[in-house]
């Protein structure tokens, strides 16, 4: 490429070669803490919310749908079934805890309503026996099921 005295190109030649001014593809993600503007914990003053914890739509939130804006909408629109926290991380692409600090938020304005597990109950081998043999239960996609052991 030839360059002029003074370090430039000549006049009407493009600095960048095979280059084009159009768009270059999709836009890099926006960071997590733009999203949260910056908070790592929601409107509540307690411990986070686990990431097993699930979330509703209220009736409230189902009314104000169309107010909400972007990530909070596909919160609340998601969770019109219950979700887990992580099932909606996951299903909206979205990293954990900005999902745990606007779900928080959302419950504090009425939009969600929140159930925690009981942690003792998570703790009980005998539901984790329930959930083995429940998951055991289930046929495999050629329709016979797994080993009962």
């Amino acid at each position: 490429m030839p360059m002029t005295a003074a370090g430039g190109t000549p006049d009407g030649e493009d600095p960048f070669p095979g280059s084009s001014a159009g768009p270059v593809g999709r836009a890099p993600a926006i960071r997590p803490f733009l999203v949260t503007a910056g908070r790592v914990t929601g409107a509540s003053t307690g411990p986070p919310m686990p990431v097993e914890t699930q979330v509703v739509t209220t009736a409230a939130g189902i009314a104000g749908l169309d107010l909400l804006s972007f990530e909070r909408h596909d919160i609340v629109a998601l969770c019109r079934v219950p979700q887990s926290l992580a099932e909606a991380a996951a299903r909206l692409k979205l990293h954990l805890n900005v999902v745990r600090v606007l779900a928080e938020d959302l419950q504090s304005s009425g939009e969600l309503a929140v159930y925690v597990p009981n942690t003792d109950t998570a703790q009980d081998a005998s539901v984790l026996k329930r959930v083995i043999n429940g998951l055991r239960a289930i046929p495999d996609s050629r329709g016979t099921l797994r080993d009962t052991e």
